[in-house]
């Protein structure tokens, strides 16, 4: 049998093979913030599902060329109508259900999408952002007819390895997100190096169960766990979203022998009371990043299990992928292991030069052999320009700070672009700079990182105020009234009233002396806490 070249190819394989095996598992929590039916949905059914919607899809005209956003958070639909468009040749535009109107409107432009499936309550902001971005692009449910595709028809094809399959949106450092042209080679590749790692990741054929709460509009959730599981034959178990206090229930519910966690996990998990509950999983190992150096032991001591230090991107998929999954993986020294064969790296200085052991430097990566860009994004969509930027003297340029040890080693240290990091999400200062400057009351806003406990970054905004006023209340107002702009976790968690901003001669941020400003800001008590307020927005 010819191998399959795309992502409804290898699912199509496997649920040919798996049948009534479990797929999908919806637990009942989640089915009940959802509102759908809980249980386990087999290969075979979702197949029947997805099949039928091809057909649907087929008869509006849906095909190679065409591309649709999917606003349906971690929904089982998500993923039946992804595979039924890959199946005709059309690309999906995940989209993150925190971003709101103006972040709306960029991406329907941007991505000169034909159609959304959306959730019911987020219809009428979509419609009316496609509006707004001058795109009337059908927006319907996926419980609706299907639409016919905005711009007409085009002819369905099965696609092959180098078709678009999707376009992930990442927060950059100059202004607004780039799109992520993303192929059926980079999710089959993905899905390949999971299955293929072997050490701590050792996957077993047609048995395993992974559980994530990370979102299928990033690529950990969508091009790792369910390519993992996809290409092992097992079952995932997707959450709505990350519950401290039921996570290990929904553990024990689904069964899980994986699970995949972001750094703010394992912090909010070791402040929870000890229980002799603690160990009474199946799970074997966990794969993720950023744990707290100071918890990773102590972690593994208490649950029972190792959590396995990875790297990656979404520019680089598993194409660049770094995994401490042997031993010895350096436990509580920010360690993501060495690289395979596979994959060639550099650590070089601010002129670009190989930095000794040791030293601290900017990753550079790319695949080893005759295709460098193997299993990576193919490009930023309609910006040549930062592509050609990103791989430049063709390599990957992380924009991430690490250092290798004598042993070959790699250690996480900082990164090098201006992104905040809060939670897991990539937020570009600049993009938050440039919503807070059009609010009325402020003359002009800078944004940066500040460390927090839990979140690993919050956002503070140091602000320069049209007028006198500048208190607590108009700081509130300020948060209020961003909660409205973007997603709330690009909010301003701290604001700070000042008269003058660190610039440098042309008058632009200066982006070094603002951090420095920031912290002292912080020491001097002159911020407004205003954490609290950042929740999400029904």
């Amino acid at each position: 049998m010819t191998a399959a070249t795309t992502v409804f190819g290898r699912f199509r394989e496997t649920a040919l093979r798996r049948g009534g095996a479990g797929f999908l598992n919806v637990l009942p929590e989640t089915a009940a913030i959802y509102g759908i039916a809980a249980g386990e949905i087999s290969y075979g059914a979702m197949l029947d599902r997805v099949e039928r919607r091809r057909a649907a899809l087929a008869s509006r005209g849906y095909g190679e060329g065409h591309r649709v956003g999917l606003l349906l958070q971690n929904r089982p639909v998500f993923i039946e109508l992804w595979f039924a468009l890959n199946a005709l040749g059309v690309s999906v535009v995940p989209i993150n259900p925190d971003l709101r109107m103006s972040e709306l409107e960029y991406i329907v432009a941007h991505s000169e999408m034909s159609a959304a499936f959306v959730l019911t309550e987020r219809r009428g902001e979509v419609e009316t952002a496609a509006r707004q971005a001058g795109r009337r692009i059908p927006v319907v449910t996926d419980s609706d007819d299907i639409p016919a595709p905005f711009g007409g028809a085009r002819p369905a094809t099965t696609g092959d390895s180098a078709t678009e399959c999707a376009l992930l949106y990442t927060s950059g450092t100059t202004g607004q997100p780039k799109g992520c042209v993303l192929t059926n080679e980079y999710f089959l590749h993905s899905g390949n190096w999971y299955r293929d790692a072997g050490g701590l990741i050792d996957l077993k054929p047609d048995s395993e169960r992974m559980i994530t709460p990370l979102p299928l509009f990033h690529m950990n959730a969508m091009a790792v766990s369910l390519m993992a599981m996809l290409s092992v034959g097992g079952s995932l178990t997707m959450l709505d979203r990350f519950h401290p206090r039921t996570w290990w229930q929904s553990v024990r519910d689904s069964r899980a022998t994986c699970l995949h966690y972001l750094g703010v996990m394992p912090s909010m998990l070791m402040s929870t009371p000890a229980s002799e509950q603690d160990k009474a999983h199946t799970v074997r190992f966990g794969f993720g990043a950023g744990v707290d150096k100071l918890l990773h032991a102590p972690f593994e001591e208490r649950f029972g299990f190792p959590l396995l230090e990875a790297w990656a991107m979404t520019e680089t998929g598993s194409g660049g992928v770094i995994a401490a999954n042997v031993e010895p993986r350096k436990v509580g020294t920010s360690c993501f292991g060495r690289p395979a064969a596979e994959v060639e790296v550099r650590i070089v200085d601010d002129g670009g030069n190989d930095a000794p052991v040791g030293t601290p430097g900017e990753l550079l990566v790319r695949r080893a052999g005759s295709n460098p860009r193997y299993g990576f994004f193919r490009e930023y969509l309609k910006n040549a320009e930062a592509t050609d930027e990103a791989w430049a003297g063709g390599w990957l340029h992380t924009g991430d700070i690490v250092s290798r040890d004598a042993d070959g080693d790699l250690h996480f240290v900082d990164r090098k672009k201006n992104v905040i990091r809060r939670s897991g999400e990539n937020i570009a200062a600049v993009e938050v700079e440039s919503v807070l400057n059009r609010h009325p009351a402020i003359r002009q806003a800078a944004v940066a990182a500040t460390p927090d406990q839990v979140r690993g970054d919050e956002v503070a905004a140091v602000i320069i105020a049209e007028q006198g006023g500048a208190d607590q209340k108009l700081a509130e107002d300020i948060v209020h009234w961003s909660l409205e702009q973007m997603a709330y976790y690009k909010a301003p968690g701290w604001i700070a009233f000042v008269d003058a901003l660190p610039l440098t001669a042309t008058e632009k941020i200066q982006r070094g002396g603002l951090k420095d400003f920031v912290a002292k800001l912080m020491r001097e008590g002159a911020f407004h806490d205003l954490r609290d307020l950042k929740k999400r927005q029904v």
